[in-house]
C-alpha cells in the first residue's frame, strides 16, 4: 500500500493518483484537473493557493498570415490558424497545470482563456493568456 502524503489515505501499490488527485507519478503536473466552473463536482476544496497564470505567444508565418488574408476575402477557414490556435491553447494550459502544481495544488478552478493578436511591420503574432484559482480539493465522502 502506499499512503497518499497530501491526505494520508492508503492506496493500492499500482495506484497513479489518489482520490484527493494526488499524483504519485511525478512532478509534471499533467495530474492538474482545470474547469472552467467555480467548483469541482465531486470534490471539496481544502486550500486555495491562488491565481495562477500562464502566457504564450505564438508567431504566425508569413504565408499564414497571407493566406488567412486571401481566406478573408474570399471567405473560408485556415486551418494554419486554427492549428496555431489549438497548439497555443494546449502548451498554455499545461504551463497552468504546472504553475498549480508548482503551489502544491492539485486543480485550478475558474480557468479563462483571453486570445489578442499582436501586429505591426508585416508581423502577426498570438498572444494568450490562461487563468485561473489553483486550489487543493479532496473526494467527497459518499459513504452513508
Amino acid at each position: 500500500m502506499i499512503s497518499c502524503p497530501n491526505c494520508g489515505l492508503d492506496n493500492p501499490d499500482d495506484a497513479v493518483s489518489c482520490d484527493c488527485l494526488y499524483d504519485f507519478r511525478g512532478n509534471d503536473g499533467s495530474s492538474v484537473v482545470l474547469t472552467t466552473a467555480p467548483t469541482l463536482e465531486g470534490f471539496r476544496i481544502t486550500h486555495h493557493k491562488g491565481i495562477v497564470t500562464a502566457e504564450c505567444v505564438f508567431g504566425m508565418s508569413i504565408f499564414a498570415d497571407l493566406f488567412a488574408s486571401v481566406r478573408d476575402v474570399i471567405g473560408g477557414r485556415t486551418k494554419s490558424t486554427q492549428r496555431t490556435l489549438r497548439s497555443a491553447r494546449e502548451v498554455c494550459l499545461r504551463e497552468l497545470r504546472r504553475e498549480a502544481f508548482s503551489l502544491h495544488a492539485n486543480a485550478v478552478i475558474a480557468v479563462d482563456l483571453d486570445y489578442s493578436e499582436i501586429s505591426g511591420g508585416g508581423k502577426s503574432m498570438l498572444f494568450l493568456v490562461a487563468s485561473g484559482t489553483a486550489v487543493l480539493v479532496e473526494a467527497l465522502d459518499h459513504n452513508p
